[in-house]
């Protein structure tokens, strides 16, 4: 099958594997179909100009062509430069990458929705963004509790749906909505999320009711933390996981980036090494049932990021 107007089964060149470029085909219920690489190259608390191009040049060297950044993670700018320096190496126009950016909560609502997306744009050098988030239910400086939080997250969808009919958004979605957030903005929008970004590893799973709203909306899941984050390795650390890493001769990454993927869900992985980078890029393989189950039934359950399930 085509994909962004390359003749032949390869994105660029680059065949259509599962260790490089799977991707998954949103065929939304708002009229527009989007293609998104479930292997994404996260990089959240990835900083300086020297680390953000060694990681984009290894990225794009080994087959990634989709980049997760933020306008609170502080390095669009410099991701933007690298995607300059480094797309004409790789014979590559904008068009063959998915870049993802999000509104920071400090930035919610009508009043600097707009102006919020404009600096994104601005600082990736981009004329459009394939993915916009709303990167947390909330809003900073308000109490969790508060209703005003509701208000201004829904003013900063209409927001982005204003982009989005406009073109320089190809989609939008969310992240770290609860089921009850992804109710609450199905039932008032006219544009569905295409993505919803949420921790997701075998020692924080979600209740039933995300999944289904999501599988309802045909909103992708997209993992975050899937090797623990925020310096967590407990995850990675679990004898579970190490246990069947060694029994199929994979590393302890590999395993709980595969189960993921076959959870359903997105991934977004971040290395500042290129050896790392290309062993979580190294998950060509099939995790038997028996594995799946095991991994599923972990008794340890904890979160280790944030917790969005107060926020009103």
């Amino acid at each position: 099958m085509p994909v962004i107007g390359c003749e032949d089964n390869s994105v660029c060149g680059v065949e259509l594997t599962t260790s490089n470029l799977i991707f998954f085909v949103v065929n939304s219920l708002f009229l527009h179909t989007i293609l998104l690489f479930l292997f994404t190259v996260g990089t959240y608390t990835i900083r300086g100009r020297e680390t953000i191009f060694k990681v984009i040049d290894a990225a794009l060297k080994l087959g990634y062509r989709s980049f997760d950044t933020a306008a609170g993670y502080g390095n669009e700018q410099d991701i933007g430069l690298a995607l300059k320096e480094f797309l004409p190496k790789y014979n590559l126009k904008r068009e063959h990458i998915f870049i993802t950016s999000k509104l920071a909560p400090k930035d919610q609502g009508e009043g600097k929705v707009r102006a919020a997306v404009k600096n994104s744009l601005s600082n990736l050098g981009l004329d459009y963004l394939d993915l916009y988030l709303i990167h947390w239910p909330g809003t900073s400086g308000l109490p969790v509790e508060s209703s005003e939080n509701s208000i201004l997250r829904r003013e900063s969808w209409e927001g982005l749906e204003e982009f989005f009919k406009e073109g320089s958004l190809r989609s939008i979605g969310v992240s770290n909505y609860t089921a009850r957030h992804m109710k609450e903005l199905i039932e008032s929008s006219s544009v569905v999320p295409a993505v919803n970004q949420v921790e997701f590893h075998p020692h924080y799973d979600h209740p039933n009711e995300l999944y289904n709203i999501c599988a309802d909306s045909r909103t992708l899941l997209q993992a975050y933390s899937s090797l623990g984050g925020n310096g967590v390795k407990t995850v990675l650390d679990d004898s579970t996981v190490i246990k069947i890493a060694q029994k199929i001769s994979k590393q302890p990454a590999q395993i709980l980036l595969r189960w993921a993927l076959q959870r359903g869900y997105g991934i977004i992985p971040k290395s500042v090494n290129p050896e790392r980078i290309k062993i979580n890029s190294e998950i060509d393989f099939t995790l038997e049932d028996n594995d799946m189950e095991s991994l599923n039934s972990i008794e340890h359950r904890q979160k280790y990021s944030w917790n969005p399930d107060n926020v009103a």
